[in-house]
């Protein structure tokens, strides 16, 4: 699950509203909106991003965060290392190889690490 699928099950959840019923209301097929909220779909669209947001009435802050979790949830990644230090190339290949085998507090700790530089 990608961190705006996330998001957007919790906002479905608080406001009990369905996958179906929400996909229905925004013309999009419950298949397509489950592969969203699963990570199994690319980053959605802007305009679907500013519908959703719509949908659940959300404010200013809200919409920032909707916007801010769209960008960050492109679930199939490509990190270019050209230029810089050989250390970063070998970074980003054993995050890749060996992500799916970190545990939620060692992701914690990284996410932690790396918000410190990009708030």
């Amino acid at each position: 699950m990608t961190p705006f699928g996330n998001r957007i099950r919790e906002l479905r959840a608080k406001n009990n509203v369905t996958l179906t019923d929400m996909a229905s209301a925004l013309q999009l097929s419950p298949a397509y909106l489950s592969a969203l909220e699963h990570g199994h779909r690319g980053r959605p669209s802007p305009g679907l991003v500013q519908q959703i947001c719509g949908y659940f009435n959300l404010v200013w802050d809200e919409v920032d965060d909707i916007k801010r979790l769209a960008q960050l949830s492109h679930p199939k990644i490509t990190v270019d290392t050209a230029g810089l230090a050989p250390e970063a190339t070998e970074l980003a290949n054993l995050l890749s190889e060996r992500i799916a085998g970190l545990s939620d507090d060692q992701i914690g700790r990284m996410l932690d690490i790396l918000r410190e530089r990009h708030p």
